[in-house]
């Protein structure tokens, strides 16, 4: 289920020269587009000692959350396991989309989700990756995860757009 977030500004020290007013606020429309349009993403994560560990990842934004996969063997998910609290980051340092969020187990049945997540990952068929309709319906959801958004920073021109989307209830610092 998607939802629209409303956006304001984040807090940052004095000094950054990020506006005190609304002006100049980015727009959903603006930042979900390349949410969507990515081929490469960060995720990073925490150890169980307390370590990070970020890792590059494929994947796709399709209503309004992050759906990735992989072996429930590999260090990002068994940290999530343990602590599904995550941040997902694109790759350009200065068309900034940073999202906070937790990753969860999930599953896509074939017929409906499945399909458009294959639809989606179509992106990677180039790159020799096509997961089909099906990939993600078994016992363990093919190693499906989902992040759902809490916040979404973004900035494509520091400090003048800098936003905070927030997400439901989410926390606004």
């Amino acid at each position: 289920m998607e939802s629209t977030p409303i956006p304001d500004r984040p807090t940052f020290p004095n000094g950054y020269g990020v506006p005190a007013t609304s002006d100049g606020l980015l727009r959903w429309d603006q930042v979900e587009p390349r949410l969507r349009q990515a081929q490469h993403y960060w995720l990073s994560s925490v150890r169980p000692d307390g370590r990070p560990h970020a890792v590059p990842r494929w994947g796709v934004w399709l209503d309004g959350r992050f759906w990735y996969d992989g072996a429930p063997t590999t260090r990002h998910t068994r940290n999530v396991e343990a602590n599904p609290s995550v941040t997902l980051t694109l790759e350009s340092g200065t068309e900034v989309v940073i999202v906070e969020g937790e990753s969860h187990a999930a599953r896509a049945e074939p017929d409906d989700l499945g399909a458009r997540l294959a639809e989606a990952f179509d992106k990677y068929a180039a790159s020799g990756y096509s997961p089909t309709a099906d990939s993600w319906s078994g016992p363990d959801g093919g190693g499906l995860r989902v992040i759902a958004p809490r916040r979404v920073l973004a900035w494509f021109d520091f400090p003048t757009d800098c936003t905070r989307f927030v997400f439901g209830a989410g926390s606004a610092s």
